[in-house]
């Protein structure tokens, strides 16, 4: 692997991914301001982080799983580096052409967090933009040499999955979580009112920069191998 894009840099990579998450309203940390201001107590606000985060483990983790199982392949390692590359560029593609967020996702009620959550960042591709990170930290060069079983191959890579979806999703409910206490405690709704933000057209530039940083520092591994 090249050294610039070195372990520690995936790792930042994706704590950087979950921050990036957290601190965009569009992920869900009004809600949790709104869960506190209207029971009127700091523990609601913490509460609606849990089941945000929730939702977004569940949907980052079903989105890598399938790559996790595909990464044992090792024949077709490199294709499916370039095959997720090229998905996470075409999937920025498309949000930046198609603004809209499918109807669906305005009849679930803000209420049920954790579904809400979970559905956003399915639609929000959260945990498609981690996939060629995942395929980075996941390389099977070890496990091969070592003639591991794919049984405990299979088993190594689902738990690096859950263990990317936890890392990322901790990183987004601190980033939000500070965000919605700073605003409950102590700027208020005008804050949100003047301040409000979209993140989305950055948020489709991020995939496009991400899958081809993915391809190109997958074709220079290959050129020197």
């Amino acid at each position: 692997m090249s050294g610039g894009w070195s372990q520690t840099g995936l790792w930042l990579a994706v704590v950087a991914s979950g921050c990036y998450h957290g601190a965009n309203p569009a992920m869900g940390w009004p809600l949790a301001v709104s869960n506190a201001l209207m029971q009127r107590r700091s523990r609601a606000l913490f509460t609606a982080l849990f089941y945000l985060a929730a939702g977004h483990v569940l949907a980052i983790f079903l989105m890598v799983m399938p790559f996790a199982m595909l990464a044992v392949v090792f024949a077709w390692q490199r294709e499916i580096q370039t095959g997720a590359s090229v998905l996470v560029i075409g999937f920025g593609v498309v949000l930046l052409l198609w603004r809209r967020h499918p109807r669906v996702l305005a009849r679930i009620a803000p209420s049920r967090l954790a579904l809400w959550s979970f559905a956003i960042a399915v639609a929000h591709g959260a945990g498609l933009m981690l996939v060629p990170i995942y395929l980075g930290l996941c390389r099977a060069d070890d496990a091969d040499r070592a003639h591991q079983a794919a049984q405990t191959l299979m088993e190594a890579r689902l738990g690096m999955a859950l263990l990317v979806s936890g890392v990322h999703a901790a990183a987004m409910v601190f980033a939000g979580g500070l965000i919605a206490w700073l605003v409950y405690r102590y700027l208020g709704l005008k804050f949100v009112s003047r301040s409000w933000f979209n993140l989305d057209a950055l948020w489709a530039f991020s995939f496009i920069l991400v899958g081809t940083l993915a391809l190109v520092l997958d074709s220079g591994d290959l050129r020197g191998s």
